[in-house]
């Protein structure tokens, strides 16, 4: 009876850490994505003749047009999202790995996250943190066992940041705050690789 509970045990944990590294390498490129996972999409379907123009790191429209002209061409399913089996085809086989780095050499590792905005002047919230500090720009909710509080992060279009609060949230998601309700109405819900500075 003990050997079946370890055995299952060990089997359940091999399965666990296979589904870690796999959601490690995912890519998920959608109508509203922003990062360095956007503008590797938009460069090659622009290598391949299905987008025009140059590759902003900013999935809109053309890019969901042209990720959906590449997935007709090729026979795939038609949804405007480059998935792993997408970029696969994209790639020529390959599997998406992020990059290390941005260009400035004090960014350190990518975490793909999807990111909501939220402001103290949001119906129900509070002024302060988790960690006690005033809500304002520059600073973002997290799931404190994936971004520990204190964790200084940089997000692509919003600038540097710390994690000081939580949201209730759980997994690879962020809370960005903003000064002002209309500011983070803007923001909205966007699908991003932000960078763990230290």
């Amino acid at each position: 009876m003990n050997r079946r509970i370890i055995l299952s045990l060990v089997v359940t944990l091999m399965l666990v850490c296979f589904c870690s590294v796999a959601f490690a390498a995912a890519i998920l490129v959608k109508d509203g994505s922003r990062g360095q996972a956007v503008k590797h999409v938009q460069t090659l379907l622009i290598e391949q003749g299905y987008l025009s123009g140059a590759a902003d790191g900013v999935c809109g429209p053309q890019t969901v047009a042209a990720i959906k002209k590449f997935q007709e061409a090729k026979g795939l399913e038609v949804d405007g999202i480059c998935g792993d089996g997408t970029y696969r085809v994209l790639s020529g086989g390959q599997t998406y790995e992020p990059p290390a780095a941005e260009p400035a050499s004090h960014f350190g590792a990518v975490l793909y996250v999807s990111a909501t905005a939220y402001s103290a002047q949001d119906p129900g919230n509070s002024a302060h943190t988790a960690m006690g500090t005033k809500v304002r720009h520059g600073v973002i909710a997290v799931d404190p066992l994936v971004i520990p509080l204190g964790t200084h992060v940089f997000i692509p279009g919003y600038g540097e940041a710390v994690a000081e609060d939580t949201g209730g949230f759980h997994g690879n998601h962020i809370d960005v705050a903003f000064d002002t309700h209309g500011e983070a109405l803007v923001f909205g819900r966007q699908n991003l690789e932000i960078y763990i500075m230290d």
